[in-house]
């Protein structure tokens, strides 16, 4: 399908949808919708949870939560930074078409804006009769622009527009909608902690809506750099004892640019795993207070890898697990994501699954979840038959990545294989990485010339799925 026709579907498609939300139209109405929970941690690593295998730091609501619900362990996030990764999450493309592919700031607040013509997430379940709410990170458009969220499906975002602004967890102000919300803090008056008070909008937007079914997008900036905590804080104390952290000492004050120096980073990072764990065990909380806990699908994954940025150190807490690679990469460590399901009484207990899922593919899972069918293209498969354990679960024939810095680069999975290209934008003689997951999931062994035909079927997909963009920085 061409690019024009394609987007003249989902614009149209748009339009049926705004059409049916404003009719009150739903193939569910006159039944129980099940709510939907989605939460997104911010450059949390694989093995950064109790359940994937971390021992220094703990997680004791998400790992009850997978307990109870179901892990994956082939989960991919849409690529390795912020930006595009959440859109391919929003829009259900990969990102060689999804509209997003690279972290493009505009100043003085904001990214590059997801279009008008795109269908979001929020879009969906509007069209089904649901409230729909963000409280976190946007990055999808600056405020005021078409691709500011309230813009994009949400009845209300309360949060950070722009992912650059997040960098530092005490800002002067967060965004309500398109109202700027001014906040007390300086340089030298951290008084009021964002986390705190996203999370304390969140519950509440759960409150008011537990008469009606609602889409609720968590985007936590947990555990993001910089690493950043309230004064004395209770998780941070106790790490600093459990590691024996040695404070690190700075020549000068920090000038609000780049992350604020942390005299404890190692402290301070694990203890902003275990709030982001907390804030998840208030949600559940509230959810079961609702008496919503039985009719709640919950979801939870983070946007890419680990990062090493504000003084982070992901080889102490071996956040990568035994894969290569963090932030930024296209190898395991940069794109696969801890990602977990929970619905009481829906999904069965203590099931694990290998099945290979992406960003993508919630897009056509929450279509078929509230059963609002939706007549556009989109790179996903509903995850639905892997999640409740009825029907047979449908396999990708491929998974697809692009990155669009540090010269660009591509990255394919198939099956048991996986094709990595570095300096896809600057070297016209790059060649294919190529690794078998089923005995080298570490990407240690190149074996490249020894498959050639592989390589070349590899190849052909990745140069098949890159659609051309109107930012010239996101074409190969």
């Amino acid at each position: 399908m061409g690019r024009t026709l394609m987007l003249k579907n989902i614009r149209m498609n748009k339009i049926l949808l705004s059409n049916l939300a404003i009719l009150g139209a739903s193939p569910l109405m006159g039944q129980q919708k099940p709510n939907v929970v989605f939460i997104l941690a911010d450059d949390l690593g694989y093995a950064d949870l109790g359940c994937y295998g971390q021992t220094k730091i703990k997680t004791p609501n998400l790992d009850k939560m997978a307990a109870q619900g179901i892990r994956f362990s082939d989960f991919y996030a849409g690529t390795s930074v912020s930006a595009p990764s959440r859109s391919s999450l929003m829009t259900g493309f990969h990102t060689g078409h999804t509209p997003i592919r690279g972290n493009y700031e505009i100043k003085p607040e904001g990214q590059a804006p997801i279009p008008d013509s795109a269908l979001t997430l929020a879009e969906l379940f509007k069209s089904a009769g649901y409230a729909t709410g963000a409280f976190g990170k946007w990055g999808l458009g600056y405020p005021g622009s078409q691709g500011a969220p309230e813009r994009q499906g949400f009845d209300q975002f309360y949060g950070y527009n722009c992912q650059r602004q997040s960098h530092n967890y005490f800002p002067d102000h967060l965004w309500h909608n398109s109202k700027k919300i001014l906040l007390k803090n300086t340089l030298c008056q951290q008084s009021e902690y964002a986390p705190q008070l996203i999370q304390h909008q969140a519950l509440k937007f759960i409150a008011k809506n537990s008469k009606k079914p609602f889409f609720l997008y968590l985007s936590y900036t947990l555990p993001h750099a910089g690493l950043q905590l309230p004064a004395r804080d209770a998780l941070a104390e106790y790490y600093k004892k459990r590691f024996n952290e040695a404070p690190r000492l700075y020549q000068t004050l920090w000038n609000g640019e780049g992350y604020q120096p942390q005299a404890y980073p190692r402290a301070t990072y694990a203890a902003m795993v275990s709030r982001l764990d907390e804030y998840i065990g208030q949600v559940l909380l509230k959810l079961k207070e609702q008496k919503l806990d039985k009719n709640t699908l919950i979801i939870f994954t983070s946007d890419n890898g680990p990062h090493r940025e504000g003084g982070n150190d992901p080889e102490f807490f071996n956040s990568s697990g035994p894969y290569k690679g963090i932030k930024r990469s296209l190898y395991e460590g940069g794109i696969r994501v801890p990602m977990i399901a929970y619905w009481k009484g829906r999904i069965p207990a203590g099931q694990q699954s290998s099945h290979p899922g992406a960003f993508w593919d919630f897009m056509p899972t929450f279509s078929a979840l509230v059963k609002n069918k939706i007549a556009v293209p989109t790179d996903g498969i509903s995850l639905l038959p892997v999640l409740t354990g009825k029907g047979s679960q449908p396999q990708h024939a491929f998974l697809y990545w692009e990155f669009h810095e540090d010269g660009g680069r591509q990255a394919v999975r198939m099956g048991k294989w996986k094709g990595v290209k570095e300096k896809v934008s600057v070297d016209p003689n790059a060649k294919w990485e190529l690794y078998d997951l089923s005995t080298d999931s570490g990407e240690t062994t190149d074996l490249a010339g020894q498959y050639p035909a592989i390589v070349s079927k590899i190849a052909a997909l990745a140069k098949s799925q890159h659609r051309p963009s109107p930012i010239k920085e996101w074409l190969f």
